[in-house]
């Protein structure tokens, strides 16, 4: 029986599901891999389920002599994998795309309302006993139906979001992506993101991590959007610039944001969370027992392909 190492503790349907066909050691810690543990993965076993937060960088690879074949990531993001340098180790990566689109798309609609409707800001006074009660002017935020989004990144879970915005709430959308996308409705492209952050009422990112979107959205794109407009990033944490971005808050450069990934996970900067122009949420875009299970399912079906089937994973990248 083929050996496979999960970095982290699964639902259970994920771990009966691998012990069923493998002989698995599951890690039984919710921190990263540290860089011992994973060469010494590569080294003692077929293949490695790893997630978000193993950093399996280059350096990592030089160190090892890798028994295993296959890395196949929990999660639809790998920019924690150096996958040039898997490749040149001889292994091969695989993602989970399509288990995680509707969830992270629905932590993208709640962040949107309740950065728009001040939601965080107004539990917070709930809870603080200091609600005077209602009236005609208490805490006004932007009401999103007919409102202009500008969606970045039309991947599967920026169309998502988009059919979202445009069927749920009457939105006009825009986009800015690498390629115009045929769609079922009506959406703008736009070949400039700042003519887009100029542009909408929402500015939603939902494009993948790594080098070339590293502080995409930087001081000059914040700066170019309208006072009231509000920031969603449900996509990874660099690749906005988090020091431009709590200027834009702390200025009224922007309306607000909602965040869902921060640059330096789990440290969110104690400014970002001093703010009440701002929601903070744990990196729970796919927290759902269904999805979380579907995900992990989905990396089970790409390691027995490859380990027990000896055909090519289905979803490699």
């Amino acid at each position: 029986m083929k050996t496979v190492f999960i970095s982290r503790p699964m639902p259970a349907d994920v771990e009966a599901e691998a012990r069923k066909h493998f002989d698995v050691t599951m890690r039984n810690s919710n921190t990263p891999m540290s860089q011992a543990e994973m060469v010494q993965a590569l080294e003692g076993y077929d293949a490695i389920l790893p997630t978000l937060g193993d950093q399996f960088s280059a350096e990592v690879f030089a160190q090892a002599t890798p028994r295993a074949v296959m890395l196949a990531n929990f999660g639809v993001g790998y920019n924690h994998i150096d996958v040039a340098a898997a490749r040149a180790k001889g292994l091969i990566v695989s993602n989970t795309p399509g288990a995680v689109t509707d969830a992270t798309a629905d932590t993208a609609m709640t962040l949107m309302l309740m950065s728009a409707r001040r939601a965080g800001e107004a539990e917070r006074l709930v809870r603080s006993g200091q609600w005077e009660g209602w009236h005609p002017t208490q805490m006004l935020g932007m009401h999103l139906t007919g409102k202009k989004a500008g969606i970045v990144g039309m991947g599967r879970i920026g169309q998502a979001i988009a059919r979202r915005c445009h069927f749920g709430f009457g939105m006009t959308v825009a986009y800015f992506t690498r390629s115009p996308k045929d769609l079922e409705f009506d959406a703008t492209p736009y070949d400039d993101l700042h003519a887009l952050a100029a542009a909408v009422d929402v500015l939603v990112l939902a494009v993948p991590g790594g080098a070339e979107t590293r502080n995409l959205i930087d001081a000059a794109v914040l700066g170019a959007m309208q006072p009231h407009a509000h920031l969603v990033n449900i996509s990874r944490g660099d690749v906005v610039d988090e020091d431009a971005l709590i200027a834009a808050l702390q200025n009224g450069t922007i309306g607000g944001a909602g965040l869902d990934v921060y640059a330096r996970e789990p440290q969110v900067p104690a400014a970002l969370v001093a703010l009440d122009n701002v929601v903070l949420l744990p990196h729970l875009g796919t927290a759902a027992l269904d999805v979380r299970t579907d995900m992990g399912l989905m990396a089970l079906r790409n390691l027995k392909a490859v380990l027990i089937d000896g055909k090519d994973a289905p979803n490699a990248v």
